[in-house]
């Protein structure tokens, strides 16, 4: 007999957090945050400062990327603990370049900021749902992706936006396809609290 009815539930979702930040940033933050010092990275290029949000210049877009951390963790993570920045930094991707697909080490949460007007295209970000080599791929069919068999998910930017996301997912930037610079900062965080329980040992 013919299966006549059956449900297929998600158990779990990766959050993937956005938000406008234009009300934080000025003219002269985005000329500072361009006219940075860059050096050679893999594909782009990346600011010789690795912790710009400390710069007192930037100090307005580092309140306001830590009030979307606060609503990162207390909404999305639900958790008692805060996150923080670690390392921030700024990255020129020149027509023809993209980013390749990585992830973050010693973080728990990652970011993008979008801080000025991007090219047209803007270059999406995409996300892989594998974090660990595979050595059996089977993609669905054209017409069969859902939440539950995509192997991929493509995020197209916005000017003034933040992304979050865990710093767990490998994630990529497609080459820029236009014919100026496409410009971005990224950030790294960590969480500041107690883990764990006393009793059970596994207080930190």
């Amino acid at each position: 007999m013919a299966i006549a009815k059956y449900d297929v539930q998600p158990l779990f979702a990766v959050p993937f957090f956005r938000a406008d930040l234009s009300h934080a940033i000025t003219d002269a933050q985005v000329d500072y945050i361009k006219n940075l010092k860059m050096v050679t990275n893999r594909d782009n290029l990346i600011s010789e400062n690795l912790y710009i949000f400390e710069e007192p210049e930037l100090a307005s877009i580092k309140a306001a990327v830590q009030e979307a951390l606060d609503l990162y963790a207390t909404e999305v993570m639900g958790i008692d603990q805060s996150l923080y920045v670690t390392q921030s930094w700024s990255l020129i991707n020149h027509p023809g370049i993209g980013m390749h697909t990585h992830s973050h080490s010693n973080s728990v949460v990652s970011g993008s900021l979008y801080y000025c007007e991007l090219p047209d295209p803007p270059s999406n970000m995409v996300f892989d749902k594998s974090i660990t080599y595979q050595q059996l791929v089977m993609n669905p069919k054209v017409g069969k992706q859902n939440i539950f068999n995509t192997p991929i998910n493509v995020v197209t930017p916005k000017q003034n936006e933040i992304f979050l996301f865990s710093s767990s997912l490998q994630h990529a930037v497609e080459a820029n396809a236009a014919s100026v610079p496409r410009y971005s900062v990224a950030f790294n965080c960590f969480i500041k609290g107690q883990l764990g329980d006393y009793r059970d040992v596994s207080h930190l």
